[in-house]
């Protein structure tokens, strides 16, 4: 096992070098290993503290829920022979638990078997199609029924066809209390939506998935200098007053948002025939835009967010902007071998090497402080293993989409 993230030759990519394909695979055991302790004695899943031991509370949210089933599906595709354990215990807490019986659709947080948080919110939804979509892909026998119901609630509920956009928010019984519009909920559809047409070859999902990135990365980006407004009014009008949640919904744009929305843009492209000659353009425009304001020139990382005219905002280091940019660099790297995407992949890896991945423990600390070292301001434990897992696993498939299948024809393990 390597602690180092490749080697530092002049010449070459390390996309290509065995020495960091290796520890691209070392990082993602470790990840695995550390959150196999989410599993309890049920209902649910464990939040872990930083030792991988169960924080004491009780609260269980949608997103913590798929995000384990999607990843541990992912390393199930991959050859990992201990996945199915976190994979059958969320899909059955997402369907006789999350999954809201009386009214329909899914439930944002649960405390034991009873509802702590009852809303209906669309990026968990698009999260419960992610789920399924893997569940699918890893061969799960009650994929296609979570598949067929989350999407019958996504469609009756959350999409508007005349802007081609899914609206955010219910109360439980589907009764209305805002009328905000996101971008995340949407960036989120689009990954849902894309692993649901690889999962199943259904043309809605691949549809729907385009009509989004065509609102924010050919309408929006553009007029915006392309940095990516997060908010938005009932009529998708830019809200530039808006702030809500300082972690989920802060003000101003976020440039981790304008990565995962560049790769995402990739995996379409590359999943409808390549037909739109100016995704790569486009792409490499939110990747250098977000760089450019994003990177911490002084202490490394990338700020949080950023105001509308690009300046630091919330100057908070996160791990998963750092994960993201990663997948980013990487997907543009497959695609066109340049020294400059290579240089920022490194040095992210570097930064996140000697800054955010626990060697000794597993996963990945979520945030640091001013001196570099691991921070807990915003986020208790390690709450989280999808954006690291990614950065790991993406990068050593050979494609821009279909990364289930390339995952499952591979011999990581």
């Amino acid at each position: 096992m390597t602690d180092t993230p490749g080697p530092d030759t002049a010449t070459g990519f390390w996309l290509d070098e065995p020495t960091h394909r290796a520890f691209l695979v070392a990082d993602a055991e470790r990840q695995f290993a550390f959150f196999r302790a989410s599993l309890g004695e049920g209902p649910g899943f464990h939040v872990l503290d930083h030792d991988g031991a169960p924080l004491p509370q009780t609260v269980q949210e949608l997103h913590t829920t798929t995000r384990l089933i999607h990843s541990y599906a992912l390393g199930k595709l991959a050859g990992r022979d201990d996945c199915d354990a976190i994979i059958d215990r969320g899909m059955e807490h997402l369907w006789h638990h999350h999954r809201d019986a009386v009214h329909g659709g899914y439930v944002w947080a649960l405390d034991g078997d009873g509802v702590h948080d009852g809303r209906k919110l669309a990026y968990g939804h698009v999260f419960v199609l992610l789920a399924g979509a893997s569940a699918r892909m890893a061969g799960h026998p009650d994929a296609e029924r979570l598949i067929a119901d989350v999407s019958a609630v996504l469609d009756a509920r959350f999409w508007e066809e005349g802007p081609g956009l899914f609206c955010d928010e219910w109360n439980r019984d589907w009764t209305p209390f805002s009328t905000y519009r996101g971008m995340n909920a949407n960036m989120h559809g689009v990954e849902a939506l894309l692993a649901a047409f690889e999962a199943t070859g259904q043309e809605i999902y691949l549809r729907r998935a385009g009509r989004i990135l065509d609102f924010f990365l050919r309408r929006i980006a553009p007029a915006e200098n392309w940095r990516l407004p997060e908010h938005y009014d009932a009529d998708w009008r830019i809200d530039r007053t808006y702030s809500g949640d300082p972690m989920f919904r802060p003000a101003g744009t976020t440039p981790g948002h304008s990565f995962e929305l560049a790769r995402l843009m990739l995996q379409y492209w590359d999943l409808s025939g390549r037909a739109e000659p100016d995704a790569p353009d486009i792409a490499r425009n939110l990747v250098e835009r977000a760089l450019a304001d994003g990177w911490d020139a002084q202490r490394g990382g990338i700020v949080y967010t950023l105001g509308f005219d690009g300046r630091p905002a919330i100057r908070a280091r996160y791990w998963w902007p750092v994960t993201e940019a990663i997948g980013a660099l990487a997907a543009m790297i497959k695609l066109e071998r340049r020294a400059e995407d290579e240089a920022w992949y490194r040095r992210l890896w570097r930064f996140a090497n000697a800054r955010f991945i626990d060697r000794e423990r597993g996963g990945w600390f979520p945030e640091i402080g001013e001196d570099g070292c691991p921070a807990a301001t915003q986020f208790r434990g390690k709450p989280d293993i999808y954006h690291a897992l990614q950065a790991d696993l993406l990068p050593l498939t050979p494609g821009l989409s279909r990364a289930g299948a390339a995952l499952r024809k591979g011999t990581l393990w």
